[in-house]
């Protein structure tokens, strides 16, 4: 993908060596018009934001109840979001399709959104219920004998201490999240709403498909994502190492 981004159309089609022969930044420059960037960012920024956010604020508090609290049926509860691990994503695509139409969602970010954060739902519970779990339970009782309540010993004990799994689960959902086509080609009409993914497509749907600009076009694109993980990639390591280790 990086070689072609800076081969030209010529050199791309004739094959060769790995390392471009003549590298060359008009592959980029032109790749950046026509892929209208920042139009296109911002709408993925706004999906990928909503949905990291949506999975923290609902998935933190559900594993803190499977962690901490004491009510029928929590193991059976539990064990059913972490069976739906095995569920495929695209055999649910067609029923979500039509519960979003059915519900005036389709074709708007709040109908990627939601089934974004519902199908983050397994893998999210399983990493922060394990980490909660590593929270000794002296500091709890600790903070019960201070007079704090459970939305108080949530706040300030279990989420400081399970930063590096949070931020592990932002990631975990922030990349399918960003680099999502399936879903997002079904839901969305209009251009104006489009996310990278889509407009990385327009780019092949020319009568000559320019295969130099379509490494370029996902070369922008990635750049993002990897910036991303090189930022928080000590968290991420430290946060599914202590998720996981039970």
């Amino acid at each position: 993908m990086v070689s072609g981004a800076f081969k030209d159309g010529a050199e791309i089609l004739a094959g060769g060596h790995l390392v471009p022969a003549h590298p060359t930044l008009e592959t980029l420059a032109r790749t950046w018009g026509r892929l209208r960037f920042f139009d296109y960012f911002l709408n993925s920024l706004l999906v990928t934001g909503l949905t990291v956010f949506g999975v923290l604020a609902v998935y933190s508090l559900a594993s803190y109840a499977f962690a901490v609290l004491d009510f029928p049926g929590r193991r059976l509860l539990l064990w059913f979001f972490v069976a739906l691990l095995f569920v495929p994503g695209i055999t649910v695509l067609l029923p979500v399709v039509i519960l979003e139409d059915k519900l005036g969602l389709l074709g708007t970010h709040v109908g990627l959104v939601l089934p974004f954060v519902n199908g983050t739902a397994p893998l999210a519970v399983l990493l922060l219920t394990n980490a909660f779990r590593t929270v000794p339970k002296e500091m709890r009782d600790a903070a019960r004998v201070d007079g704090a309540g459970e939305p108080r010993i949530f706040w300030r004990v279990y989420l400081p201490l399970a930063r590096p799994t949070l931020i592990t689960v932002g990631v975990l959902t922030a990349v399918p999240t960003w680099n999502e086509y399936v879903l997002t080609r079904v839901s969305l009409n209009e251009e104006s709403r489009y996310t990278l993914p889509l407009a990385l497509e327009s780019l092949a749907n020319g009568t000559v498909t320019h295969y130099n600009e379509i490494m370029a076009g996902s070369l922008i694109i990635v750049v993002p994502v990897i910036l991303l993980f090189a930022a928080l990639q000590r968290y991420f390591v430290t946060g599914l190492t202590g998720a996981v280790k039970e």
